[in-house]
């Protein structure tokens, strides 16, 4: 415990955190990132809740790495009955959410699945780039 001069700091519980700095073009980065998540959320949520999570954060963090060519940052907080994910990059051009077309493989699925699965997600700028980043509640929405 640490004191000053108004008093002792009280010692507040640690929040359930994950952070990790995937290496531009790792794409073994994003395994590796939904298995910290996985471990991070192993008594979270209602059935099915961590998978979804493991689902939306593979997508975001294999879009900042395809897209931007620079490295990413992943932090996941585990809050009073919410998870919320960041992906930050280091480029400033804003993801584009857009329809799949059926030729096009698997590519344009990413922020779809983000806006239907997630309770809520968005776009923030960040200084030198951007965090694209959802909230799952652990329970019925």
């Amino acid at each position: 415990m640490v004191a000053d001069e108004t008093g002792p700091t009280l010692d507040l519980p640690a929040v359930p955190r994950l952070e990790r700095r995937i290496a531009r073009a790792d794409l073994k980065g994003v395994p590796e990132a939904r298995r910290a998540l996985r471990e991070l959320l192993r008594h979270w949520g209602r059935p099915g809740r961590s998978e979804t999570a493991e689902l939306l954060t593979s997508e975001l963090v294999t879009n900042a790495l395809v897209h931007t060519d620079r490295d990413a940052v992943l932090t996941a907080v585990v809050g009073s009955g919410t998870l919320r994910v960041e992906v930050r990059d280091f480029t400033a051009r804003r993801p584009r959410l857009r329809v799949p077309v059926p030729d096009d493989g698997t590519h344009g699925r990413g922020l779809m699945l983000v806006q239907c699965l997630a309770d809520a997600w968005g776009v923030t700028a960040h200084g030198t780039g951007k965090v694209v980043w959802f909230e799952l509640a652990a329970g019925p929405g």
